[in-house]
């Protein structure tokens, strides 16, 4: 049986320290629910263990979807996101799938994670899938290769937009423009042509998603990807 590991932040603020942030909910619950529904084994993470906050942004109603509400109210869920595991703790492990999700906190605690790079570095070189949505493609950005090049150098990904974060009025408060260290990096960026409408991006078993709204087409297609490697 297929197995994911899926990383979520655990930072709750902004570096001003009283802007909340954290995991965007539906960025983990999509995937969530169509592993759990296909028996899948998943193993939920975060930096440094522990709670995992959640954006308050990802809980209003007009953000808050049908599966996202489900899981948000249902009390067994609520614990896996107060005891996520640490990367520590799984370093050593060969998953079939890392999944990183998103929200504004991955900005913080994801881009200069040494086990975290190591992690993706392994599985990206193993041939396993490696799948990143919104801001947690931050996680990609300082991976090397063996050869010294960028993981994102010259594959084509995408990710939160600097347009996008305009529209969420988080310009100002952003460690950096994720969408321009992206193309510095070398990488290939690819966006939809309305903002904050879904967007997945598939270059060989690299496998990003754009925003909030590409949560559910993620899902679908880490998920079929990993049925077709079930098949082989």
């Amino acid at each position: 049986m297929p197995t994911i590991l899926i990383v979520a932040t655990g930072t709750g603020t902004f570096a001003n320290g009283t802007l909340p942030t954290g995991l965007w909910l539906s960025e983990l619950t999509h995937i969530y629910h169509r592993a759990k529904e296909h028996g899948y084994n998943i193993t939920v993470t975060s930096p440094k263990g522990g709670e995992i906050p959640v954006d308050p942004e990802s809980l209003r109603p007009l953000t808050l979807d049908k599966i996202s509400k489900a899981y948000w109210n249902d009390p067994k869920f609520r614990e896996v996101l107060r005891h996520a595991q640490s990367l520590d703790h799984v370093r050593e492990q060969l998953y079939d799938c890392v999944y990183l999700a998103g929200g504004h906190g991955s900005m913080y605690d994801f881009p200069d994670n040494v086990v975290l790079q190591t992690i993706l570095k392994t599985h990206f070189v193993s041939g396993k899938l490696v799948s990143a949505i919104c801001h947690g493609v931050c996680g990609l950005l300082n991976v090397k290769l063996s050869d010294g090049r960028f993981l994102v150098a010259d594959k084509k990904i995408t990710g939160f937009s600097w347009f996008e974060e305009s529209l969420a009025r988080r310009k100002k408060v952003v460690p950096f423009d994720l969408e321009a260290t992206l193309k510095e990096r070398g990488a290939v960026y690819r966006k939809a042509w309305i903002p904050m409408t879904s967007k997945v991006v598939v270059d060989g078993n690299l496998i990003t998603g754009q925003n909030p709204f590409s949560s559910k087409k993620m899902a679908e297609t880490v998920l079929n990807h990993l049925s077709k490697m079930e098949t082989r």
